[in-house]
């Protein structure tokens, strides 16, 4: 029997925990958190995954502010909203979606945003602080994958984690997060001699490249845990991950499936840091 990492559920589990913590702190006519999204232009994609995030955020009780900027939007004018953003008082947590149009310095944008604000956790202070090992805000991603590893229990000490994918949002963050939680991590990209020898090796891969089935069979051993962050669609349009999911599955310990595993925890960490960032400041 396939033994399923279930993100479905855990997400549902922590949306649960953070709407009684919104709770608490509006119980006595305190302002509930509030979360800032920005998306600039029609990119579909962007779009739903925006309007995902504004529906979470009401069923949980948290304020939230849409800003849709058409994509003729400047570079100017998006500073200037952010720097209004960072110091509206109603608002802890602003997050700009990427990707944005290619006449915008996306770095720039990132860099504008006030660190305390910062709950994707892209700033470079944040991941400065992550690097070192202190308190900051994590990247929603790597952050909700820790968490589904944290409530299944499994021990990262001493264990042989292979991530495939170097990206600033999930690949690079993520080996820092676990070799501050004691992991021996190889970061594999599409240079990497050898691959499917390193994977073979591994007690956890986790694959976040972008390349539908990218992970066979034949590239883990027995017993090993997959964490598919992939988001890809087939030639029937049906969503699906980097790795052979049907195939894979058949050699894991545990598996996460797609869609189902990684995705809905994305949302879900986001909304943590939001309320996160709520309680760290002093709540009178």
């Amino acid at each position: 029997m396939i033994k399923i990492i279930d993100g479905k559920k855990m997400s549902a589990s922590i949306k649960e925990e953070l709407k009684a913590e919104v709770d608490k702190i509006t119980e006595n006519g305190q302002r509930a958190p509030g979360l800032a999204v920005v998306i600039v232009g029609e990119n579909p994609a962007s779009k739903v995954y925006v309007n995902s995030k504004v529906k979470t955020c009401g069923i949980l009780g948290i304020y939230s502010e849409k800003h849709n900027l058409d994509s003729e939007t400047t570079e100017v004018e998006l500073l200037k909203l952010i720097e209004e953003l960072n110091n509206k008082e109603e608002i802890d947590g602003i997050l700009v979606q990427l990707p944005l149009p290619k006449h915008i310095d996306e770095d720039k944008i990132i860099e504008a945003i006030k660190p305390e604000k910062d709950v994707d956790g892209f700033h470079p202070i944040n991941l400065g602080k992550l690097v070192i090992g202190k308190n900051g805000f994590k990247s929603c991603t790597p952050y909700g994958i820790m968490e589904l590893l944290k409530r299944y229990e499994i021990d990262l000490n001493g264990k042989d984690v292979v991530i495939v994918g170097r990206s600033n949002i999930v690949g690079k963050p993520l080996s820092l997060m676990l070799t501050n939680s004691n992991a021996t991590v190889t970061l594999c990209h599409s240079r990497t001699k050898n691959l499917a020898q390193k994977t073979l090796n591994a007690d956890i891969v986790i694959v976040a490249i972008g390349r539908e089935k990218f992970l066979t069979e034949d590239m883990v051993k027995e017993g090993s845990i997959v964490i598919d962050v992939g988001i890809n669609r087939n030639k029937l349009g049906k969503l699906c991950g980097d790795v052979d999911f049907e195939n894979v599955s058949k050699k894991t310990s545990l598996i996460t499936p797609v869609p189902g595993g990684v995705g809905p925890m994305t949302i879900a960490m986001l909304m943590k840091n939001t309320v996160k960032s709520r309680i760290g400041k002093n709540i009178n």
